[in-house]
């Protein structure tokens, strides 16, 4: 891997007047530039230039031969996460995670939902990744929160209500057909190996995900008794086929073309309409998945999710790593390293994720945008659903 700092500044184009036909869905936003040529965006979002990532020698060669990267090159390595105000600091360290541990950056697309209705309007949003990493391939997708926000119900914690949550369960809708395998990632990670290892995950059989099973874990605390009391529902899990096990739903390598074939997304929504009737579990968006999956999931190395580094839903307690080696360090629970490091009360594994860390504290709440050709890259902001 081939990597090296642009010596420029962070330069941008304003969207809406060089790209108007890419903003179409995305509704107007409260900015303002002031004379410096800040743009004032809310809650003061501003982190620093990613160095540039470069492919090595032994990556594929691109099938756009210098165009604009489209999704549909069949050489290229998916990823899909959420996008919001909330978790924007982690989704930022994330990405660049992956992109410094990987052997072919350039060679990764992101796929990223943003909520319609998020403080900072997903234009806003696409306008800080851009600035962030000039050179990156990526979409931003708008999820209609309208598309789940009936079919939610409450949770043991308020944070795992958010519809963006359960944006997952339409990446077979939102992403391009010829999309047909991407790798979801929640925002709260950070990747310490080379991402391409995951991608070239096998799905045997007819298998639709893959993910790290935790078969120890204790599997029926996941659901009521109302549920396991009811013979028709528990039976889901009678099959001797299927021996259900604890999957955490943040790193997963998902086989598109068999979930739009199963149309899983609806399998997991008629879950979801029975917890509205009759509560059967306590959880936010996993349960429905593990309804749907647990017991067929294909397998991965547990070092792609060391989870639970954010301790429990209630108290965001420190954590220690699982023993083994380590790819994907995961901040799953209550607790999030940039809360705990700004607060300076940081857990020992939150230093980990610090050097991923690009944001810049500024009190006057602007980010800066400057314009410059050659600092655009790629950039394409879709609507869908």
């Amino acid at each position: 891997m081939v990597h090296f700092r642009l010596h420029s500044g962070v330069l941008l184009y304003t969207l809406v007047v060089l790209f108007p036909q890419l903003c179409l869905g995305i509704r107007s936003i409260p900015t303002r530039e002031t004379n410096t040529g800040a743009v004032e965006v809310p809650n003061g979002f501003r982190f620093s230039e990613a160095p540039d990532y470069r492919n090595g020698r032994d990556c594929p060669v691109s099938t756009t031969k210098g165009r604009s990267v489209s999704s549909c090159d069949p050489s290229l390595v998916h990823i899909a996460m959420t996008l919001d105000s909330e978790y924007l600091r982690g989704s930022i360290a994330a990405v660049h995670s992956v992109l410094k541990h990987a052997s072919c950056p350039e060679s990764i697309f992101f796929h990223f939902v943003a909520a319609e209705f998020d403080p900072a309007s997903p234009r806003v949003l696409t306008q800080l990744v851009r600035s962030t990493f000039p050179s990156l391939n990526f979409k931003v997708y708008i999820f209609r929160e309208d598309t789940v926000i009936n079919l939610i119900s409450s949770s043991i914690r308020q944070a795992l209500e958010n519809p963006l949550n359960y944006a997952r369960n339409y990446l077979g809708d939102m992403l391009d057909l010829c999309v047909d395998r991407v790798i979801y990632l929640d925002s709260d990670i950070v990747v310490v190996d080379d991402i391409h290892k995951l991608w070239n995950t096998a799905l045997s059989g007819s298998r639709v995900i893959g993910a790290p099973e935790y078969c120890h874990a204790n599997f029926t605390q996941y659901f009521t008794s109302v549920f396991w009391s009811d013979l028709d529902m528990s039976g889901t899990f009678s099959s001797a086929r299927r021996k259900p096990c604890y999957f955490n739903t943040g790193v997963m390598v998902m086989d598109l073309v068999r979930w739009r074939e199963g149309d899983y997304k609806r399998r997991i929504e008629k879950w979801m309409e029975i917890q509205k009737k009759t509560r059967i579990y306590e959880l936010g968006s996993l349960p429905p998945f593990l309804l749907v999956f647990a017991g067929d999931v294909e397998a991965i190395d547990h070092r792609w999710n060391q989870h639970g580094l954010g301790g429990d839903n209630v108290r965001g307690s420190c954590r220690s790593l699982h023993p083994g080696p380590v790819s994907l360090l995961h901040w799953s629970g209550k607790g999030k390293p940039w809360v705990r490091l700004d607060a300076k009360k940081p857990c020992k594994l939150d230093h980990l994720w610090e050097p991923y860390d690009l944001y810049i504290s500024n009190s006057k709440g602007y980010y800066y945008a400057h314009n410059d050709h050659q600092s655009m890259g790629f950039f394409t902001g879709s609507s869908y659903l």
